[in-house]
């Protein structure tokens, strides 16, 4: 294999973890930014999402969603890019007059707007 053919594999390989981890709202969220951001990574990058997606589900979504405190070890300029991803994931699929694409984006949407008093 190329070295091209390589980084397509390990970019098809990254993409079907992020899709398919088990975890409704974290599939959403990794699967979207894995599609929008991997093609754009350096090795490095591919490097540190890669271990990012060994954490198990619940520690990653509570890192991602800032529920809960990112341990050092896995701080990282990727970590940084979910966390502002997550921020502004749900306007890809929110369609606006109340109309969303998925049951996840409603819940999303219909959250924040319930805390800011207009539901």
């Amino acid at each position: 294999m190329t070295e091209v053919e390589l980084r397509e594999a390990r970019l098809r390989k990254l993409s079907f973890r992020a899709w398919r981890r088990g975890f409704k709202e974290a599939d959403i969220i990794l699967g979207n930014f894995a599609d929008d951001m991997l093609p754009e990574m350096s090795d490095t990058e591919l490097d540190i999402f890669e271990i990012l997606l060994e954490v198990p589900d619940q520690d990653l979504y509570g890192w991602i969603i800032e529920r809960d405190p990112v341990p050092t070890e896995f701080q990282s300029i990727i970590m940084r890019k979910l966390n502002i991803y997550y921020k502004t994931a749900y306007t890809k699929i929110y369609k606006p007059h109340g109309r969303f694409v998925s049951d996840f984006a409603f819940g999303i949407a219909a959250g924040s707007e319930r805390r800011a008093g207009r539901i």
